[in-house]
């Protein structure tokens, strides 16, 4: 198994499947906070009029 991962084409692909997890995980999170910042939903400006 240790040979098997040594391979230059396997850890090739196991990081670019490792980044690719871990910028989508990021990306979650932005999309999380972003919709977390507006759940009020704001405040309208011409609501006092």
């Amino acid at each position: 198994m240790k040979e098997f991962l040594k391979q230059p084409n396997v850890q090739y692909w196991g990081r670019f499947i490792g980044k690719t997890a871990f910028y989508f995980g990021v990306l979650l999170v932005l999309i999380y906070l972003y919709h977390y910042k507006n759940i009020d939903g704001g405040t309208f400006i011409y609501n006092e009029f």
